[in-house]
């Protein structure tokens, strides 16, 4: 195809304006930088990345073909394998796939300045996140829609499949466990957020029944409707929030809303996915979508400056939020926003059931995970705008800088990052809240920069709502993660269970789809009661894993694409996957090193489990650390155990599938290519591509 002059033109000043953009974050030091060369760097990149990478690897490396049939249109079941609009899957793919990662990861990361976290967002989306979603969607669509753990049980053989299958499941059932978590405490006793998300059920239902059967094809009308209720719903709540007598109906502890988030996660495993699922997580991608976009907007309106340094102190592992140094943990800490594992859950498990054809792979793989590594972009500029020794004041623990407001600021302006009590309380006023001080996990400071932002651009009297708004969002973002992780597990489980017997293998046999659910739900379900009831927050038992074993899942999935290359006569086009399997393992093997030996407390799980252990044999502790010393020593020590397994089982399945690479570049036996013969698509239906 013979590409005019004026497009070669063209995407030369997208580069120019790219390196320049870049040059200029990498460069500055000393002063504040306008966030605009941000969004203008990231842009770039992406828009470079989706046009010549992602084609190059579509059209050479796995021969995408429109006029193959996909499992959606062979396998239409009318629950799970549905063929879908391709803006509804994208919509569905991205909300699920766009969980607290690229929110909450980037936002602690700035501890280490605003540049390691942009640079590892950008690069290892498009060379990493991107490319493992798109390539796991792919193979899993060729193979009609089979979980990553199936695939590499097809794949590698017995060993590495085996491997692959229980530590995939592990660390899903954990991953679930830790969304629940952070669902439940950004709802818990927050009437506005809980009511609003919770009328994004029945929204969804309507907006499912209206497409399918009220208004078969009118997608458009179907969203606007969806849209408009959405937007009642989001003002609504504001309302409820002020109504003494209705948010008493909304404002609950953290423990009921356990069982009503347990119970939501077994209905969207059962229910068909056209009903619940798919349009919730599509409605959800418009409130995310507009909220990054009028975040954007008001970003490139009001130009704010960066004012986190390039480089903080803290890159030496002594940071306040967590402990370690900027290798290995700031690619640990940014999960999502850069590659993540859970994505190739998502890529192999619901969304290959709903792709009608084979073309859209690109657009949903590739460009779902750009657009959430915007959102990462996104996250780090509303963090990094705030002052310095406001983010640290609201993100550092009390018993890291003291529970006195006085000791705090002290403390915070000793670092060189200047704040005054006097700022943080009239912060807190403005946001609508008591305190601001002390406020750990990223989700507050993150909520308040992107209130900043919004305050600046369309009026400083509304940042309460702005605030409360942020939170809301974060926490709708983190719930449809947590529906869609749900039914990939039961998937998972059925694959499992259908190598014991298979009709518990068949997805769509109704006995199979009510016992695997009950016990996904049930395993998630019961960390998640755990955490809640856990008197330190919960967050110690199962967050520290987080990052480790998302990457690990990542660099499971890299190691099948990588087999799968290999075996197909690939070779020479492996290193698209092989290299950034390489990274990852030598980070997460780093990481899980680091937290398993090291001696400083703030690093190591048993080391902070032995220093708690012999605090409490010497009668150093105060009586209510002692009442939950134990519970917190065994949370230690099982997030040791767990990271050792993780980490073994990583490797095990790296060497299963070097092994199989050999035998086959060798003309030994192998376990022949799963993927399903060719069938010629049919013609698609009008409502499926209008």
């Amino acid at each position: 195809m013979k590409i005019s002059l004026a497009t070669i033109l063209v995407w030369i000043a997208v580069a120019l304006l790219g390196s320049a953009a870049l040059g200029g974050i990498a460069l500055n030091r000393g002063e504040s930088i306008n966030a605009l060369w941000f969004i203008t760097a990231a842009l770039c990149v992406y828009a470079i990345a989706y046009r010549f990478y992602a084609t190059w690897i579509a059209t050479k490396v796995l021969l995408i073909d429109p006029t193959r049939a996909t499992p959606a249109e062979r396998l239409d079941n009318g629950r799970d394998y549905i063929p879908t609009n391709r803006w509804i899957v994208f919509g569905h793919h991205f909300a699920a796939i766009a969980g607290p990662g690229p929110l909450v990861g980037p936002t602690l990361a700035a501890q280490f300045g605003y540049l390691p976290g942009t640079l590892w967002i950008l690069f290892g989306a498009v060379l990493g996140g991107c490319v493992q979603d798109m390539v796991t969607l792919f193979y899993s669509t060729r193979r009609n829609g089979r979980s990553l753990g199936q695939m590499a049980r097809d794949e590698l053989g017995a060993i590495g499949g085996i491997a692959a299958l229980t530590t995939t499941l592990f660390i899903m059932i954990i991953l679930i466990a830790v969304l629940g978590l952070v669902v439940v405490n950004a709802m818990k006793h927050s009437p506005w957020a809980t009511s609003t998300v919770a009328a994004t059920i029945p929204i969804a239902m309507l907006v499912g029944l209206y497409m399918r059967t009220i208004r078969p094809g009118r997608v458009l009308e179907g969203s606007l409707l969806g849209v408009i209720l959405l937007l009642l719903a989001v003002a609504g709540g504001g309302w409820i929030e002020h109504q003494q007598n209705l948010r008493e109906f909304f404002d609950y502890p953290g423990l009921p809303l356990a069982w009503v988030v347990i119970a939501y996660g077994f209905a969207a495993a059962i229910l068909p996915v056209w009903l619940l699922l798919a349009p919730r997580d599509y409605l959800s991608t418009y409130m995310k979508l507009g909220t990054v976009i009028l975040l954007m907007l008001a970003i490139v309106w009001m130009q704010p400056s960066v004012k986190m340094p390039a480089f903080t102190q803290f890159v030496d592992g002594t940071g306040p939020i967590f402990g370690g140094k900027l290798f290995p943990f700031v690619f640990i800490t940014i999960a999502c926003g850069a590659i993540s594992g859970f994505h190739a859950l998502i890529a192999s498990g619901t969304t290959p059931k709903l792709l009608s054809n084979e073309r859209d792979i690109r657009m949903i793989g590739f460009g779902g995970m750009a657009l959430e590594s915007f959102v990462a972009i996104m996250a780090i500029i509303a963090a990094t705008v705030l002052d310095p020794g406001v983010f640290f004041a609201i993100n550092s623990p009390a018993g890291v800088v003291g529970k006195e407001a006085a000791d705090a600021v002290a403390k915070i302006s000793s670092w060189g990052f200047p704040v005054t009590v006097v700022q943080m309380n009239l912060l807190a006023q403005q946001m609508g809240e008591a305190t601001l001080f002390a406020r750990t996990g990223g989700a507050p400071s993150l909520a308040v920069g992107m209130a900043s932002i919004f305050g600046s651009a369309f009026g400083q009297g509304m940042l309460a709502m702005w605030y409360h708004f942020a939170i809301m969002f974060e926490a709708i973002f983190i719930l449809t993660t947590l529906d869609a992780g749900t039914r990939v597990g039961r998937f998972m489980l059925q694959d499992m269970l259908g190598n014991i017997w298979k009709p518990l293998g068949r997805t769509s046999w109704y006995p199979s789809v009510l016992l695997s659910s009950g016990i996904i739900v049930a395993a998630w379900g019961y960390f998640l009661y755990i955490g809640v009831i856990d008197p330190n927050g919960g967050v110690n038992i199962l967050w520290p894993l987080f990052g480790i074993s998302n990457q690990i899942l990542a660099a499971i999935a890299l190691c099948v694409a990588t087999g799968i290359l290999i075996k197909s006569d690939k070779l020479k086009y492996a290193w698209i996957t092989a290299l950034p399997l390489a990274w990852l393992i030598i980070i997460t093997s780093s990481a899980a090193w680091e937290k398993i030996t090291s001696a400083d407390v703030r690093i190591g799980f048993l080391a902070a489990a032995n220093d708690l252990a012999t605090k409490l044999a010497s009668g150093l502790l105060s009586p209510e650390k002692a009442a939950i010393a134990p519970q917190l020593i065994f949370n230690q020590r099982l997030d040791a155990v767990l990271t050792l397994f993780f980490i073994c089982m990583l490797w095990l399945i790296v060497f299963d599938m070097l092994r199989v690479c050999v035998r086959y570049l060798t003309g030994k036996p192998v376990p022949p290519l799963s993927e399903v013969s060719h069938h010629l698509a049919g013609m698609e239906k009008g409502w499926v591509r209008d």
